[in-house]
């Protein structure tokens, strides 16, 4: 069996937050990470492949848990809507990318321990 010592819930990543975990927002986030000016919303639409109505609500989840913040104005007569991460959504978002590159690390390591425990059947065992 395994030298290392079970820890419950070691692999639960309670870090993944929901909010952000879901694909959609997920897109939104990362992409007004990259940009701490924001962006505008036709932006944010065409980067994420989203429809009005899809990033619309959305946006709406993300700026209710504190991730984005939202400024309307006008460039000349046009409407305009700017997008951009509050400083608790991009901790927020920092923190689950940390996690996620912990869930990587440990896929890395299961992986490698696959390769290894193929090689070997542990005592008892025969191929079937």
């Amino acid at each position: 069996m395994s030298e290392k010592k079970n820890v419950d819930g070691r692999f639960a990543y309670d870090g993944l937050d929901r909010v952000l975990h879901e694909k959609a927002r997920l897109g939104i986030v990362t992409s007004l990470a990259t940009r701490a000016e924001g962006l505008l919303f036709s932006d944010l639409k065409g980067l994420c492949h989203l429809t009005d109505g899809n990033l619309s609500r959305h946006l709406t989840v993300l700026q209710d848990a504190g991730v984005v913040e939202i400024h309307k104005g006008f460039r000349g007569k046009r409407p305009q809507t700017l997008c951009r991460l509050t400083e608790d959504g991009r901790k927020r978002y920092l923190d689950y990318i940390a996690v996620l590159e912990s869930v990587l690390a440990d896929a890395v390591e299961a992986a490698k321990a696959v390769k290894k425990a193929r090689k070997v059947l542990p005592e008892g065992f025969s191929p079937a």
